[in-house]
């Protein structure tokens, strides 16, 4: 069963099982994107400076707006424009040349896994033609540009720190590297990459059923439960003190995706999906506000992990300029509901979390390119 792709116009083929493809790409029945569709028919004329930045690379890229672009598609006509310069059009081809012989690895939740989708398949548009691979072996999942020796990966660990089996119980380590054979894989896969990129905080809050563990650890201790906002803080702690101890800032480059923005409203009958049958952009002067409300206290702590690791590392800030896309989650299309669900979705799983493909993904990674090679 295939692995598709719908970017440049049409549909991309690459072979590999159909347990994979149940992970991978679940909003490809979507149009194209009319940004994707640009991507392989659009060239400019590289320069290493973004057009009407300051000298320093001084604008900031992800404070502006968005701008129609192509009128003959719905919720994917879009284009961010940084209020104080343009960004370069996403170059598949300079990327797979100037990453060849390289490793890039997305760690992470699903968000991440959304990036990483994305980036495979607008490279892959790029080189349509050029044999490429998948290996999966979970957590770990690679897609390989032969011709070019590039490795996309994605590793999947929504906290960034273990989950440990004590006396038959699931224990969130959120302070402190365990010693297991498991740990040691996930510490030289990532060790081995040039570009790393990782993604947490959602998982943090989940409770119920979604919770994925039975008891927290730190500093040697198990709690049922604590704050959830200090136990994702000393989860960030243990991620930087493994940066700064493992990460070669000459050989890597470090990135950490912002908390990406939901949509959805509690209300005393349920939570709603706010991206159900949305079409256009969150407008007014207060655009943002509620969809970043619930992911301030995580962003607050991300950007302060940031800044005291000894190595450095970029902020994909992703968080403002998503906040105003809730037409762009695959709400009820997510493949969750029929269609006579579709028409009537009350209390079902409509899902204002993810991202369809094509779509915003597209744009991170569009930032993710500028920040790599034009604000280095």
């Amino acid at each position: 069963m295939p692995f598709l792709c719908k970017y440049g116009g049409g549909f991309l083929a690459v072979a590999v099982s159909s347990f994979v493809l149940g992970l991978l790409l679940y909003a490809l029945s979507l149009p194209a994107s009319a940004f994707a569709i640009g991507l392989t028919r659009h060239r400019h004329h590289r320069k290493d400076v973004l057009p009407g930045a300051a000298p320093s690379g001084g604008c900031d890229v992800f404070s502006g707006g968005w701008l129609y672009g192509r009128q003959d598609s719905d919720y994917l006509r879009y284009r961010w424009k940084p209020a104080g310069c343009e960004l370069p059009r996403f170059d598949g081809a300079d990327f797979l040349t100037r990453m060849k012989g390289k490793t890039v690895m997305f760690v992470g939740d699903s968000l991440g896994r959304n990036q990483w989708e994305s980036l495979v398949c607008v490279l892959h548009a790029a080189a349509p033609q050029s044999p490429a691979q998948l290996v999966s072996v979970d957590p770990l999942y690679s897609y390989k540009f032969l011709e070019y020796g590039l490795v996309v990966s994605f590793y999947r660990a929504p906290y960034l720190v273990d989950i440990d089996m004590a006396q038959r119980k699931k224990v969130l380590v959120c302070y402190g590297w365990t010693t297991s054979r498991r740990t040691a894989r996930r510490g030289t896969a990532r060790r081995g990459a040039d570009v790393l990129s990782f993604n947490s905080g959602h998982w943090w809050t989940h409770t119920g059923a979604l919770q994925g563990w039975d008891y927290m650890g730190a500093d040697g201790r198990y709690y049922e439960d604590m704050d959830r906002m200090v136990a994702f803080q000393c989860g960030m702690a243990t991620w930087a003190n493994w940066v700064d101890l493992n990460v070669d800032p000459v050989k890597t480059r470090v990135f950490f995706q912002s908390m990406s923005p939901t949509h959805y409203r509690t209300l005393k009958s349920g939570v709603i999906g706010l991206s159900q049958r949305m079409t256009a952009l969150v407008a007014g002067p207060n655009a943002t506000t509620t969809a970043q409300a619930a992911t301030t206290g995580q962003n607050q702590v991300i950007q302060s992990t940031l800044r005291s690791l000894k190595n450095p590392a970029r902020l994909l800030n992703i968080t403002a300029l998503s906040a105003l896309r809730k037409d762009a989650h695959p709400s009820v299309y997510s493949g969750g509901l029929t269609p006579a669900q579709r028409a009537n979705p009350a209390g079902g799983p409509v899902d204002c979390s993810h991202w369809c493909l094509p779509g915003l993904p597209d744009t991170w990674n569009q930032l993710f390119y500028t920040l790599l090679f034009f604000y280095q």
